[in-house]
């Protein structure tokens, strides 16, 4: 074992695995990691699918109520109200994570998704549309905390980075799939019903899937259920290695039983380290979304059909090729996450972030001008393109990784929902007013607006966020005390002496 080893040397850790380089894990080499991965990651799937499919359903369930057809506030009200519900089931994941469970959750999130996609599928009216993505939107919010922290846990150090973000993928893959379906149900009856009650698919498969499977082996540990965290590691890693991770568990579970932790919403921002974390963990979500991804994703048929192309047929499958585009740059992301680091990554993307808006904003703006060019359409179509190329290998994933990596155990749950929830927020800003603003000032005008926050993202990137690529939670932990009291600081963080009993 290795009980007095320094921090820098404890399992996992990139020192470690210099002095052990036969006990390190690749990404294909557990069949058990990508089978929890992917178990897990059918949330981010149903995130995916459930916050992509509506931008091709708004265009027929237009066509179905003339009350949407006539009312931006109305579609921006459908579109939102998932979001709005994902608010609050963010916010009641992290809860829910923490008291009952990562499996748990996952579980409720399920029912949540199956429910709610009946409901819109058999709604007689847009009113009871809105109801049933509300619904949905609780299940999208709570697989949106729940299956980056679940597969974080169950990862080993060296390849946790590339795990979260295969969740990423998910959820880019499951928006692509929406768009495929979307485009190939234009022409059958009933096609926008079809498009969301196929959202309760993939939640039936993770809900039977989940039954199967193991609580986070870190969650049974802090809830002091040791026989069944050692029998989960033991099918991640092999001896001695297994032995090393179970006394890091051990050894934390200590601190935490001697200091008698009891975890409260204030404490996020009364101790510093763990207001610097959420700082960093939250304004990378709120950059993710007021980057304008929200809008790409929702509203891409419709910015399409701005651009030039009026028919629901070419909107639809020119989006299918921008969606396309985010699961493969997610594929890039899930190499680059864990070999480029998280700082380095997010910087390029969100350059080239800045370099795609500005194209896209131009060329909308021209069209705004009355310019009936399909040039400049074509030019939306790639700036549009470009711009997920660039945003997908970073801002995707980035923030949910480092979400999920950045917290104390014991805050991990909790502040992993407060972020999710910040995003979320953000998101439904982004989605139920960005029609308005573009009937006030216009697309190419709004497109500017989303170009100068991206490179305020930029400045936050390179100022506050910590490069967190080969650390252990622990060591993550120690970065943040070092931030919050000097690196030669010798005593407790001010968290842990409020907490301490005498």
């Amino acid at each position: 074992m290795v009980v007095g080893m320094p921090i820098t040397m404890q399992a996992g850790s990139s020192g470690y695995l210099e002095m052990h380089p036969d006990r390190k894990i690749s990404m294909f080499q557990n069949p058990y990691i990508l089978g929890t991965t992917f178990a897990a990651g059918i949330g981010g799937l149903l995130f995916g699918y459930d916050t992509g499919v509506i931008s091709g359903a708004l265009l027929y369930i237009k066509e179905d109520f003339e009350m949407v057809r006539n009312s931006s506030f109305i579609q921006e009200l459908i579109v939102g109200m998932a979001l709005l519900g994902a608010i609050f089931g963010a916010a009641m994941g992290g809860v829910i994570n923490d008291a009952w469970g990562r499996k748990t959750a996952t579980i409720i999130a399920d029912i949540n998704f199956i429910v709610g996609s009946l409901i819109m599928a058999a709604a007689p009216n847009p009113y009871v549309i809105i109801a049933g993505r509300l619904l949905v939107g609780l299940g999208v919010g709570m697989a949106s905390v729940t299956a980056p922290v679940y597969i974080a846990e169950a990862s080993p150090t060296e390849i946790r980075g590339g795990l979260v973000s295969a969740n990423t993928l998910m959820v880019t893959g499951g928006q692509f799939l929406s768009f495929v379906v979307n485009y190939g149900l234009t022409r059958v009856p009933g096609t926008w019903r079809w498009m969301l009650a196929l959202a309760g698919t993939p939640a039936v498969v993770q809900l039977l899937l989940m039954s199967f499977l193991p609580e986070s082996p870190r969650w049974l540990y802090m809830k002091n259920r040791k026989e069944e965290a050692t029998l989960v590691l033991s099918k991640i890693y092999s001896s001695p290695r297994l032995e090393d991770e179970i006394q890091i568990l051990e050894d934390n579970l200590e601190k935490e039983s001697k200091r008698q932790v009891k975890v409260q919403y204030t404490d996020v921002f009364k101790f510093k380290e763990i207001r610097l974390a959420f700082i960093c963990g939250a304004g990378l979500q709120a950059f993710q979304q007021f980057a304008g991804i929200s809008i790409v994703m929702y509203y891409s048929p419709t910015i399409i059909q701005m651009a030039g192309f009026k028919s629901n047929q070419a909107a639809l499958f020119l989006s299918l090729f921008v969606s396309g585009m985010n699961a493969a740059g997610t594929v890039l992301g899930i190499y680059l996450v864990d070999h480029l680091g998280r700082k380095k990554l997010a910087l390029a993307s969100l350059s080239g972030v800045v370099g795609a808006l500005t194209l896209l904003s131009a060329a909308c703006y021209i069209i705004g001008q009355g310019n009936t060019n399909h040039l400049f359409g074509w030019l939306a179509v790639f700036g549009l393109a470009l711009y997920i190329a660039f945003f997908a290998p970073g801002m995707g994933p980035i923030p949910w990784t480092v979400n999920s990596e950045i917290y104390p155990e014991e805050y991990r749950g909790m502040c992993g929902g407060m972020s999710a929830t910040v995003n979320w927020i953000c998101s439904v800003i982004m989605s139920t007013s960005f029609l308005s603003v573009v009937d006030a000032i216009g697309l190419g005008q709004s497109f500017m607006v989303i170009l100068v926050v991206s490179v305020v993202a930029i400045g936050f990137v390179i100022f506050y966020m910590p490069e967190t690529k080969g650390l252990t939670f622990e060591e993550v932990t120690t970065l943040w005390k070092e931030r919050a009291y000097g690196k030669n600081y010798n005593k407790e963080s001010h968290a842990e002496q409020a907490t301490s009993t005498n």
